[in-house]
């Protein structure tokens, strides 16, 4: 009798059933919220960033930042994926299993951004508000129409690249959205285009690099587990991160100088939108170059150098913070050269 009316084991094995969706829930619940707020940078921010300047902003700001925002976080997905990926085969004793891409998902959204913002330069940087306000065709006449279809037509050839037994494929549509990315972002009218767009065109890759290879690193650790080939690959990327963060910052710096000449920084810093912009992003990076020493010293001094995974998420999260002020970057006004 007692071993009926004691009901040990029942209970016990529902214990131990509860705990196992509830991480994954409350770990979805946090993404779905982050998610939400780093929405918030590009939709709200250009009223933030234009309060006080005297600058007008342009038709639709906050949806066209959202739409970039989007998109760049469509390009790091990919990217990373193919970077982790690539340092994983180099590591010895590393497990077979890689977690399952997000690739084809990220091809989707970036092909939905591009294909907004290709319909906003249908129709002369405005926003439409009915299909009889596009005009297609008239993409095909101009630069900036031309760069949209071509970001357009490369995540659809991504996408389809990434459902292929050869997801590597991909690299070249996605580099083919970079440079699209840099020549939009440097019109010829603008003084030296060309180098303009090489600093970008760095930049953006390198980028793309950091924050997805970041996110992809820390889904190969769980899924190996606490496997010494985890701390490798963090320690592998790390390095590269390393070099990754150098050319960032000397790329960002050379733009920003561009834009806003040494004589006029700290002015414009605080007085243009664009400025109040990139001075919120340059204090985000600082931070998230802080989280980058943290896990870098965890990896290699800690007794388990997979405590650096702590830093390295809350990295993350700042890096999503950066991604959607990039976005909020391409669609406010650009300083003036005083």
């Amino acid at each position: 009798m007692s071993d009926g009316s004691d009901g040990s084991d029942g209970s016990d094995g529902s214990d131990r059933s509860e705990p196992g969706p509830r991480p994954r829930v409350g770990r979805a619940v946090a993404v779905l919220v982050l998610v939400g707020l780093a929405a918030l940078i590009p939709l709200l921010g250009p009223t933030a960033a234009l309060h006080g300047t005297g600058e007008a902003a342009a038709p639709g700001t906050g949806g066209i930042a959202l739409l970039r925002t989007v998109l760049f976080a469509a390009l790091c997905v990919p990217v990373g994926e193919l970077f982790v990926n690539r340092l994983a085969r180099s590591v010895p004793g590393a497990p077979p299993a890689r977690p399952r891409s997000w690739a084809p998902y990220a091809a989707g959204a970036g092909f939905v951004a591009a294909l907004g913002l290709a319909s906003v330069v249908s129709t002369g940087n405005l926003v439409p508000h009915s299909p009889s306000d596009l005009d297609v065709g008239g993409l095909y006449a101009s630069r900036d129409g031309k760069l949209a279809l071509v970001e357009v037509n490369a995540f659809a050839v991504a996408g389809l690249c990434a459902l292929s037994r050869r997801p590597a494929t991909q690299i070249w549509p996605l580099a083919a959205v970079v440079v699209a990315e840099a020549l939009r972002a440097h019109p010829t009218t603008e003084y030296s285009p060309l180098l303009g767009s090489g600093l970008t065109l760095v930049h953006l890759t390198c980028a793309a690099l950091w924050v997805g290879g970041l996110v992809h690193a820390l889904r190969a650790l769980r899924g190996w587990g606490g496997a010494a080939a985890g701390a490798a690959l963090l320690g592998s990327y790390a390095r590269v991160a390393v070099f990754l963060l150098a050319v960032i910052t000397a790329t960002g710096v050379g733009s920003s100088l561009r834009r806003m000449p040494s004589d006029t920084v700290l002015e414009q810093l605080t007085d243009t939108a664009y400025g109040r912009a990139l001075l919120a992003k340059v204090i985000l990076m600082a931070a998230v170059a802080a989280l980058a020493l943290w896990a870098r010293i965890r990896l290699r001094r800690a007794a388990d150098p997979l405590t650096a995974c702590s830093p390295a998420r809350a990295e993350v999260v700042a890096l999503g913070a950066v991604v959607a002020l990039s976005g909020l970057l391409t669609a406010l006004p650009v300083p003036i050269r005083w």
